[in-house]
């Protein structure tokens, strides 16, 4: 991993709402490949950094973002379709949010917006997209029902299958456990596992063991800050840079 090409670099990174400052000064690389875990407290920034990658500041007219964010290389604020780069870098919400269709349209949805009409060709695209979110043996004898019919669980990983049906190159998720149970937590999690070999993954989470389970590199940000970066398990039981990184991975504040 170490080795690994990087997919995404952050240069100089300063969020602000106004004149309140919520990420500044982040220099990171995310490489190909690999799970980064973002960790650290309510209101550390966690979010705002989400949001700029793929420009979803642009839907929130009092957020800032300053810097540079490279992605394969390229700036994405110089990417001319914003839409087109949404596509390479998929966002999976805290709560699952299934658009008002049947399932199948749920994850047919964006492949149709990009001109896909051949049902032979939309059907494999749903199915492979349930299967790699650990969806398909629950829903396939279902899929003309609603979305919003399915448990909590099961609609965040439609959420997910959604997401893949754009096949993206930088899947970003911010929290996916707040609406699941430990049981389905961890099927997610086995899916994140397996979709590594295809792409990036991003994930913000506030549970610090959940980042020591899944992440190869994790970063600890604070306050508008990125403390530390590490390999995951050396950041949770090596020598750390910063002790409050240490406090916080060992539950002493957050």
């Amino acid at each position: 991993m170490v080795d690994a090409e990087v997919k995404l670099s952050v240069r100089g990174l300063r969020i602000s709402y106004g004149d309140h400052v919520a990420l500044d000064g982040v220099d990171l690389d995310v490489r190909a490949n690999e799970i980064l875990g973002i960790i650290g407290p309510a209101g550390s920034g966690k979010t705002s950094f989400l949001r700029a990658l793929n420009r979803m500041d642009e839907l929130d007219t009092a957020m800032t973002v300053e810097g540079d964010i490279l992605f394969d290389g390229r700036n994405v604020r110089d990417v001319r379709n914003v839409y087109a780069l949404r596509r390479r870098i998929g966002v999976v919400f805290p709560l699952p949010v299934g658009l008002p269709m049947t399932i199948y349209d749920n994850v047919a949805f964006a492949p149709r917006i990009r001109g896909i009409r051949k049902r032979a060709q939309l059907d494999e695209i749903v199915e492979r997209c349930l299967r790699r979110a650990a969806l398909w043996e629950e829903v396939k004898d279902r899929l003309k029902a609603l979305g919003s019919l399915l448990s909590g669980g099961q609609q965040q990983r439609l959420t997910i299958a959604r997401a893949l049906s754009q096949d993206p190159d930088l899947l970003l998720l911010d929290e996916f456990s707040i609406a699941v149970d430990p049981v389905t937590t961890m099927r997610i999690e086995d899916v994140l596992r397996g979709l590594k070999d295809e792409l990036t993954i991003i994930l913000v989470t506030n549970l610090v063991q959940q980042a020591r389970r899944l992440a190869d590199r994790t970063a600890f940000f604070l306050n508008g800050e990125l403390v530390e970066v590490g390999v995951t398990e050396a950041l949770f039981t090596g020598p750390v840079v910063d002790q409050r990184t240490r406090d916080y991975v060992e539950g002493r504040f957050g």
